[in-house]
């Protein structure tokens, strides 16, 4: 049986074009998610389309997609602030690791795959950012102030890969 999800490769240039379409909805998304109060804490937008590439189109434009995406930010907007950074790239980079593993063993289509997807990047990415911050608090915000944009990737990843044809 095929995989739900291609894993593009790295001479593929449709890795580099999806990772650049993504990474610039990642710049507008978090955008208009900071026009709320507090929009980018509750609703993490930074994650969404790396979760999307991820499962998508694999570990490579995953991968791209969460380096780019919180980097670019930071340069054309200065969020997330340079002391967020380790952290977001951490969960960012997780997200992508744990995205295309549960793609690529996907065999039936599942919205229980991003819930997974989303807790354990979420799990893994608080104890790496509680071990190298000491602070716990700090470690628990994505969850503790972010349940709507965890509920969001789920969501609304489920209803994008859907229409997109992943799921």
């Amino acid at each position: 049986m095929q995989s739900l999800s291609p894993t593009l490769a790295w001479h593929d240039a449709r890795t580099y074009i999806y990772a650049l379409a993504f990474t610039l909805a990642g710049i507008a998304l978090p955008a208009l998610c900071h026009l709320i109060p507090h929009g980018g804490l509750s609703l993490l937008p930074i994650y969404f389309f790396t979760l999307i590439a991820a499962y998508r189109f694999g570990w490579r434009t995953g991968l791209l997609t969460a380096l780019l995406t919180p980097l670019a930010n930071h340069l054309l907007t200065a969020m997330p602030p340079a002391a967020m950074l380790p952290a977001i790239l951490t969960k960012s980079l997780l997200l992508a690791a744990f995205a295309a593993l549960v793609a690529a063993r996907s065999r039936r289509p599942l919205w229980l795959g991003l819930v997974v997807v989303v807790a354990a990047y979420q799990l893994a990415g608080s104890l790496l950012e509680w071990a190298y911050t000491g602070s716990l608090a700090a470690a628990l915000q994505d969850v503790r102030l972010g349940l709507p944009g965890i509920l969001l990737q789920i969501g609304g990843g489920w209803l994008v890969l859907r229409k997109w044809g992943a799921m």
